[in-house]
């Protein structure tokens, strides 16, 4: 299993930035997928997960209003769509493959700073 996520760096509060996840190694478009996320110090902290077909979408609180999660199972790609970031987003970005067995791929670093 691979997880390749892509898409990090510093940005502006307020500002967007989409993140991208390539994923091979297994049946991508029968997979949950989530989304995570480390601050500096802190542990790891789920972002949200997506359905297999992308129909269900479950958000944690932090990210409601302002991340959008979507796939293409065409392109066995996961996407995290960010908007309004604030300094508390900042973080390493890990996408993960939900269902068992889990992965986690290699992160990428997303800082919110002025």
């Amino acid at each position: 299993v691979q997880l390749q996520a892509s898409g990090g760096g510093l940005v502006q509060p307020g500002g967007s930035l989409r993140l991208s996840c390539v994923a091979s190694g297994f049946t991508f478009s029968t997979a949950w997928m989530d989304w995570a996320r480390q601050a500096p110090g802190e542990g790891l902290e789920r972002v949200g997960a997506i359905s297999p077909t992308g129909d269900i979408v479950n958000l944690e609180d932090s990210a409601k209003g302002r991340f959008t999660l979507s796939r293409d199972n065409d392109k066995n790609t996961l996407y995290l769509q960010m908007n309004n970031l604030k300094s508390d987003d900042t973080a390493v970005y890990y996408c993960r493959k939900a269902t068992l067995p889990r992965a986690r791929g290699q992160g990428t670093l997303v800082t919110v700073s002025s």
